[in-house]
């Protein structure tokens, strides 16, 4: 009996340590573009679908900073910045892109409420954190 109990409480406590979902569209922290996290074949992937802020080239913007010189000719606008998540428990894991210094960095996300998604992007040990709120 004491099994059984012990195996139920696991079986209840499961969906507690899912991750929540992270789909939809979300402003990130510096206000200068939406990205639109949704499903990637097997993974989950996040694109830049709105510039808030015009970047430096104007709306057509290249890649210009890419350490890949055959991608700096794309353009951000629909680039993916998320690749590759996969569910961790209650977490996401998978790559970030920063446009900006043309770096790719192991990232984890986590929805910490309706309308807040916590990114982390790591380099080793070390991880630099930023909140993203959910776009309108």
């Amino acid at each position: 009996m004491k099994n059984f109990l012990a195996f139920a409480a696991l079986i209840a406590a499961a969906p507690l340590l899912a991750a929540q979902p992270v789909e939809g569209r979300w402003l990130t922290e510096e206000r200068d573009a939406v990205i639109t996290i949704g499903d990637c074949g097997n993974t989950l992937c996040g694109r830049i679908t709105k510039f808030l802020v015009t970047p430096p080239q104007g709306a057509d913007q290249r890649d210009v900073n890419n350490r890949n010189p055959k991608l700096r000719s794309r353009k951000l606008m629909g680039m993916p910045v998320l690749t590759g998540f996969t569910e961790d428990g209650d977490e996401w894991r998978g790559e970030i892109y920063d446009p900006k210094s043309g770096k790719t960095y192991r990232s984890i996300i986590r929805r910490k409420n309706a309308a807040t998604l916590e990114v982390k992007g790591c380099l080793g040990p070390f991880c630099q954190t930023q909140t993203w709120k959910r776009a309108r």
